[in-house]
């Protein structure tokens, strides 16, 4: 069973950083794109950041960019997303993707995580 469980999130004070996990089961995620996703309360979903299995490329939401970091250790099948600096304006529910095409799109996705919140707050 195809599975993406997305873990690291919680409460943190603004300027403060996290990393979020993304692990795979039931399939190998070295053989698809992973993105990473969020939603806030009242907002739609918005791609935050994606990299790709070929090459290492990697995207940014410009609201991101020099903030946060993509990576991922195929060894243990997982992805994260390292989020430094952050903001009031990055709570939201945090989920990650697997698919096949570089986008910032969630339409590009086929498989996804349960969701992990992230909250930025004094």
């Amino acid at each position: 069973q195809v599975q993406l469980v997305e873990s690291g999130g919680g409460l943190v004070q603004p300027g403060g950083s996290l990393r979020l996990s993304c692990a795979a089961s039931g399939f190998t995620s070295a053989n698809y794109i992973i993105g990473w996703f969020r939603q806030a309360p009242g907002k739609e979903r918005e791609g935050v950041s994606c990299i790709s299995h070929s090459d290492g490329a990697k995207y940014y939401v410009d609201s991101v960019k020099g903030r946060f970091t993509i990576s991922r250790d195929n060894a243990k099948n997982t992805v994260y997303l390292q989020m430094n600096s952050l903001k009031p304006e990055d709570t939201a529910v945090y989920y990650c993707a697997a698919g096949a095409t570089m986008a910032l799109s969630g339409n590009e996705y086929d498989y996804w995580g349960q969701g992990t919140q992230v909250t930025v707050s004094t």
